[in-house]
Order: C-alpha cells, then sequence, then structure tokens
C-alpha cells in the first residue's frame, strides 16, 4: 500500500511473557515477589473517586516531594515519568542529539537499542569483557552520550562508583544516563554524585524493590539544568503523564522505609542461598548485585533447560543472542518458588544424566 512508504518501522522490544495462569511461577521480568508497602494499601483505600474526574497535577508534586525528601535533594532536581521506561525514552530524546554516537554495552538491557533506532540516533555497542565487565577506556573517547545500567542487565554486574565518576568527568560535553533499575540490591547509587555532575542523570523505578510495577513509576535525578530540559520535552507532548493513583501510592511506598528495606533484605538473603544452591548443581553464576541470577550450566545448554522450565510451569527468561545465548536470568522469587526451581533442576539434571550414561 502506498502510505506504508511513509511508516516508521521499528523492531520492538520484546518484554517478557506475562503468563494468565496463575499456577505458573513466573522468574522472567524482575518483579518483586513480595506486596506493596502496607501504606500503600492504605493509601488506596483512602483515594476519593471523586477525584478521579479531575486531572493529575502535571508535576506529580506530592511524589516528587516525597522524592527529594528521601533522596535529599531539591525537588527542582526530580523528574517522575511513567516507568522508567518513560523517562529514559525522554531522556534520548531530551540529550541524545549529536552527530557522534551514543556508546552502551553490548550485552545490556536491549531496550537501548530500539529507543536509539526509534529516534533515529547514532549509536555504538562498546563489548563488556570476557567478565561482562565494562571497559572503562571504552568511554573515554568523543561521543553523542553514554548509558549503561549500574548494576548491569542483564548480568547484574555492579561497576564501581569511582569507575562512574571518572566516566562522568571525562566527558563534560555528553550526557551520562546511569541507570540504576537495581541498585537497591546491593549497589551504592551514584546520585550523590549529580551534585558535582551537571551532565549526570540517574534514573531509577519504583517496579523492582517498591513492588510498584503495575503502577508504572519512574524518576530521575539530575542537575536543574537537566530536569529542565526533560521537562520542557515532557511538557511538548502530554502534560498528564503520571495518573492520579501512581502519585499518591508512589508517595506512600516512599514514606515506607523500613518496609522498603525488609524487603529488598528478603531478597538479597534468597538470591545468595539460591545461588549457592545452583553452583552445587553445577551452574555457573555472575555475582549479581539485583534481583535476579544469571547463570549458565556446564553441560546442558540453557535452551534446553529454558524450555524444560517453561514446559513444568516455571518461566524465566532467555535470549538468543551473541555471547548470552547459553545463560538463563532467573528472577528471584520468594524461598519457596525458588525451593521449586532448585528441586525440579535437581530432578531433571539427574534423570538427564542417568539417561545418558
Amino acid at each position: 500500500m502506498s502510505f506504508e512508504k511513509n511508516v516508521r518501522r521499528v523492531e520492538p522490544y520484546v518484554a517478557g511473557e506475562q503468563p494468565g495462569d496463575k499456577d505458573i511461577i513466573k522468574l522472567n521480568t524482575n518483579e518483586c515477589p513480595y506486596p506493596p508497602s502496607p501504606e500503600v494499601l492504605k493509601a488506596a483505600g483512602e483515594l476519593s473517586l471523586e477525584r478521579l474526574r479531575l486531572y493529575p497535577d502535571m508535576n506529580a508534586r506530592k511524589l516528587v516531594d516525597a522524592l527529594a525528601r528521601y533522596c535529599q535533594v531539591p525537588s527542582s532536581r526530580i523528574f517522575a515519568g511513567v516507568g522508567s521506561d518513560d523517562v529514559l525514552s525522554l531522556a534520548f530524546m531530551t540529550f541524545f542529539n549529536s552527530d557522534k554516537p551514543v556508546l552502551f554495552p553490548d550485552v545490556t538491557y536491549s531496550f537501548y537499542e530500539v529507543w536509539a533506532r526509534l529516534h533515529g540516533i547514532s549509536y555504538e555497542l562498546c563489548p563488556l569483557d570476557e567478565s561482562f565487565r565494562i571497559r572503562k577506556e571504552d568511554y573515554l573517547r568523543p561521543n553523542g552520550g553514554i548509558i549503561f545500567p549500574n548494576p548491569n542487565a542483564p548480568t547484574g554486574i555492579l561497576e564501581s562508583a569511582d569507575t562512574i565518576e571518572e566516566i562522568v568527568r571525562e566527558n563534560p560535553d555528553s550526557v551520562v544516563i546511569i541507570d540504576e533499575a537495581y541498585i537497591d540490591f546491593g549497589g551504592r547509587s551514584v546520585m550523590e554524585l549529580t551534585d558535582r555532575y551537571e551532565n549526570l542523570l540517574v534514573v531509577q523505578t519504583f517496579s523492582k524493590s517498591r513492588s510498584l510495577a503495575g503502577m508504572r513509576i519512574g524518576f530521575a535525578v539530575g542537575s536543574e539544568k537537566l530536569i529542565g530540559y526533560l521537562k520542557d520535552v515532557k511538557f511538548s507532548f502530554n502534560s498528564y503523564t503520571l495518573n492520579l493513583p501512581s502519585i499518591e501510592l508512589g508517595a506512600a511506598a516512599v514514606s515506607d522505609d523500613a518496609y522498603f528495606r525488609e524487603t529488598v533484605n528478603k531478597i538479597i538473603r534468597t538470591r545468595r542461598r539460591a545461588a549457592r544452591e545452583l553452583s552445587g548443581l553445577g551452574f555457573s553464576l555472575t555475582d549479581s548485585m539485583g534481583n535476579f541470577l544469571f547463570a549458565s550450566h556446564e553441560t546442558v545448554p540453557a535452551s534446553e533447560l529454558f524450555a524444560a522450565l517453561r514446559s513444568s510451569g516455571i518461566y524465566v527468561r532467555y535470549w538468543n543472542r551473541p555471547r548470552i545465548d547459553n545463560c538463563l536470568r532467573i528472577t528471584v522469587g520468594t524461598d519457596g518458588q525458588m525451593d521449586r526451581l532448585v528441586e525440579f533442576l535437581k530432578k531433571y539434571l539427574s534423570d538427564r544424566r542417568k539417561k545418558n550414561d
């Protein structure tokens, strides 16, 4: 058809499956296995339906102010959006407009390539080393911007704050975005560096450690100048991005720091235990600092294990992509869910060995 010549075509990001069967053990999308804070439930009960007929606060001030107190920065240095994906896409649109390529790792969050193609942004992939670590020198050259997650996804590898600071310091003419979706599970945020570096943007999400993936809340912390530019782009096409329930319930989640820390610590304990048990079954694992494990087996292909787990009602994540096509990313679930995973793998591997003997 003639109109199709004017259609923008991109290869979209492929998210993990969202099965409708409640009996599925869902360890494929890095959601939190625990419910949100009781304060969230309380706030939901107090939300007046009458208020839903009105537009929400376009500046999401209640949520932004709560985050400002929590992060100990002025509200003018915080930007809230519809999940960190919305914030990151806006950041691509706002800051990556150079004729030089944007730099990010070859093994990382695959949405970066999608956004770059969608917005017509030139980019280059910087290969991680054999241990899946960033090679700092790859980012100390002319570029149109830099972005990478810390901890990285899907590997879970955490880079030091000193490494990140050097990259930011040596790129004063580029915006450096650090995607901290998983920072709460074992890392140190570099948010404090935004006090000293005007070109640094740090992005976080409520989808993982705050158990609110369904509410779609993300935010960025940066200099007033960067946040101002983000707001200009946002208000150029949609002033009312965050809905009222997200603003109210997000603020309630931030208020309950004790519950947040309890949830994070439970996931960290389960991650460590599950890593030990998988290692005992012949898996090699990265030192993941996320709410997931990144594992490959010494003898059994990841594609085979992925299919076997799926047929048993346990969903994990697998990519048929270079360098990681023999790895599985396994979300850390509850202790009971991880026990089911380990029990299945133990039996499957044992039966497979007997069959091949």
